[in-house]
């Protein structure tokens, strides 16, 4: 389901810059007689209450544009740069045994979000995976549990608000961190909260721990992540990122109230 999910993300984005970018560069001319109806309407598309997926609420979006702009000249040069060095220092079957432990130590969200969402199943399973990847899997550089049939369940504080009915608010570009909402950027700070003060930063109560997870976290949060600012070379990138954004997080609180108390 998540490679479908995935695959059709990709195609609506590519169909969606393709048309964008072609009514830029070939607007027809009106012309004298009446304007003929479209063939095909969005609300016939979609069940009848639907929320049009590509009618984004951006509120602040001067504010969200200059954030885009900051973050295309922090990516390019200094954060990415930064990234390359690490990914040319370090091995590839290093990088991903930092990624492993990294996703070990963030099971502590996914465990306290999966127990707000009463899915007592998944907080199991999420229990069971951080104990057997800190164990058997020397502090999760390596992860036995997904090869024993214990599959992660993530999870965040915006999925949960979502799950109970919270609207996702106006659409947000937080700096540095990117595309976001109201909601989730809520939940982006509850979840950091959580592991700060309840999850392995507070058990190792250490700034030098503090300090150096932070950093690895952030390097290898965007070692993972293949999108690039202006890559696309359309001119309507700021609004196909936002809408493929607010797409794909409706999807997954969706997903989330399917699933039950898995």
């Amino acid at each position: 389901m998540k490679t479908r999910c995935g695959a059709t993300m990709l195609i609506a984005g590519a169909v969606l810059a393709l048309v964008l970018e072609s009514g830029c560069s070939t607007l027809p001319q009106a012309g004298p007689g009446p304007v003929e109806p479209p063939l095909r309407r969005y609300e016939d598309l979609v069940k009848p209450g639907t929320h049009n997926m590509l009618d984004v609420k951006d509120s602040v979006e001067g504010f969200n544009r200059g954030s885009y702009r900051f973050n295309y000249y922090f990516d390019e040069y200094l954060y990415r740069p930064v990234v390359r060095g690490y990914e040319i220092i370090v091995p590839n079957y290093l990088e991903d045994r930092v990624s492993s432990a990294i996703d070990n130590l963030n099971e502590i969200t996914n465990l306290t979000n999966n127990l707000f969402q009463f899915k007592f199943k998944a907080a199991g399973v999420t229990l069971g995976r951080f104990l057997i990847n800190s164990t058997v899997g020397v502090a999760g550089l390596w992860d036995p549990a997904t090869t024993w049939g214990l599959e992660r369940k993530t999870q965040d504080f915006g999925l949960t608000l979502g799950h109970y009915g919270t609207g996702d608010g106006s659409y947000l570009m937080l700096p540095v961190l990117g595309a976001s909402n109201v909601r989730d950027t809520g939940g982006f700070a509850a979840d950091t909260a959580t592991f700060v003060y309840a999850g392995p930063i507070a058990w190792a109560n250490s700034s030098t721990f503090t300090t150096a997870y932070t950093g690895v976290n952030a390097v290898d949060r965007r070692h993972r992540i293949p999108f690039r600012y202006r890559q696309t070379g359309s001119p309507f990138e700021y609004e196909l990122l936002r809408t493929l954004y607010t797409m794909k997080r409706d999807y997954d609180v969706q997903q989330g109230k399917g699933k039950g108390k898995d």
